[in-house]
Parts: structure tokens; sequence; C-alpha cells
């Protein structure tokens, strides 16, 4: 009979202006508390200096004591958050691509995604099928006859329905305003073929073809205010070369994107993803 599987460790996020000492005083606290540290990661950001740290711990304890006592030890500006190995809520958004959405509803159906999917958001009927085959609820909000204000509305209402810590656009083709964005600030993921923004527009592929490109790339990314510019969480490219036509390049594009969007979210989903201004600290 196969040994029982350890309970997966709570991890401590601790981010606060950088001194000597810090490693030293957090420890002691855990130590202290009778925890083990399983995992731990530790970066200074020169500017500012920022230190981070992410550090996984085993056993028991009582989490507002031991925050309590973390914030003592640190410098007043210290951000601390415990998280714990427990799966996220999520809700994906997206319009008629399916490859992205197929990909984590695949995942999610072998619990390999770290995220309960609570719901499908699309402006097109065309991926309700898919989603439904799964067992995921399927919300068609039209954007047809409507103002981008009154369409984020009815988004805005299905959300707040489900009530999501992250929502995921898996391949949705449209402009979010400031004001949907905002109550979801780092909580937002986007995922956009990594040829912006020298490819810009419609038929980015056909316009990398043209080009004779050598890689075909894919971003998983924040959404901020500024279309495709919020702090990246994950990339990768894959080669291609003058045999490949536009269709194929298109292809691997779907490919990478669908990979660098779930590797993206298990990033975030595990605690690994501190945001820093526009970009982001990554402990993998």
């Amino acid at each position: 009979m196969p040994p029982a599987a350890l309970p997966a460790p709570h991890y401590l996020l601790i981010r606060c202006p950088d001194e000597p000492g810090l490693i030293f005083r957090i420890t002691g606290v855990l130590f202290r508390h009778g925890l083990n540290i399983v995992r731990n990661d530790e970066f200074v950001e020169p500017t500012g200096p920022t230190f981070f740290m992410r550090t996984e711990v085993a056993g028991d304890f009582q989490a507002e004591a031991l925050l309590s006592e973390l914030r003592a030890a640190l410098p007043p500006a210290a951000e601390v958050q415990l998280g714990d190995p427990r799966p996220r809520n999520i809700v994906v958004m997206a319009t008629k691509e399916h490859h992205c959405l197929s990909e984590l509803l695949v995942r999610h159906a072998f619990d390999e995604l770290g995220a309960r999917i609570l719901a499908v958001i699309s402006n097109h009927a065309l991926l309700g099928p898919l989603t439904t085959q799964f067992g995921v609820p399927f919300h068609h909000v039209s954007h047809e006859g409507l103002s981008r204000a009154q369409h984020e509305a009815a988004v805005r209402a299905v959300l707040d329905h489900y009530q999501p810590e992250y929502v995921v656009l898996a391949k949705y083709m449209r402009i979010l305003s400031p004001e949907f964005v905002a109550p979801y600030a780092d909580r937002l993921i986007n995922i956009h073929h990594s040829s912006l923004p020298a490819f810009v527009g419609a038929n980015p592929y056909g316009q990398a073809f043209e080009r004779g490109v050598k890689i075909i790339g894919a971003t998983a990314h924040f959404v901020n205010n500024e279309l495709d510019q919020g702090p990246i969480i994950a990339q990768s490219i894959i080669p291609v070369d003058h045999t490949h036509s536009a269709a194929d390049m298109a292809q691997a594009g779907r490919d990478v994107e669908k990979i660098v969007l779930a590797r993206s979210l298990r990033l975030v989903f595990s605690g690994r993803v501190f945001v820093h201004h526009n970009k982001t600290i990554i402990f993998e």
C-alpha cells in the first residue's frame, strides 16, 4: 500500500523594505511557532530596495498569532500574507477561439488546474456546447446592440453572482474599460501572441508570415488600463521557418498560447507571483 500523501504546505508571502536581519527575524518567528520550513525563496529588488520572500511551512499553527508576530518583527511597511493550497475560484471569459478554453477545461476536469472553473462567459454562443460538455455553466452575454458600458455591466452582473477570486481571459477579444478592470486589479489574467507590439491589429500571423519571422510566442500577463501592457507572468516561444505557412504559424501560436496561459495560472494560483510596479517577481 503506498504511503499517504502529505498535506500540501501553507506558504507565507512577505514584501517589505530591505534591511539587514530580515531572514533571521522571519525564520525565528517560524521556529518559535513550531513550524518546519519546507522551501524558502527570497529576492531583493535593487530599486527601493525591496525584499521579497516566499516560504512554504508545515506544521500546526494559529494563523493570527503567527501573522501578528511576523508583522511586529518586520518594518512597518511590510506586507505579510498567508496562503493555502486550496483551489482558487475562477471565471473564464472567451469569444470564439477554443484552444485556450479547451486546455483549461480539460485540466479542470482532471484536477490539474489548481482552480475551480465556476463559469464561462462569452460574447458569442459558439463555445457553449464545448463548455457544458464539461459540466461548467456557460453564459452567453452578447455585445450586439449594446454600448461597451452596457455590455460590461451585463458581464459584471454575471461575475458578481459568482464572486470569483480571478478572472481569466482565454482569448476574450474585446477591450475592457478601466472601470471594468479596476475591481480585479492583479486578478485579471490575459493571454496574447508575443508578436505584439510588432504586429498589431488584424491578422498578426499573416503579418508575421510576410516578415519571415523565426519564432512564434505567447505572453500571459495581468490586465491593466493599457492594452496588453500589464505585468508579465509567463512567456514562451517555439521556432518556425520559411516552410511554415501563415496557417501553420497560427496553429503554432495557438499551441504555445494555451500552454503559457496554463503555466501562468499555476504560478498565480500557487502564490508564486508578486506584482511589483509594472513587472513581476516570480518564485518557481
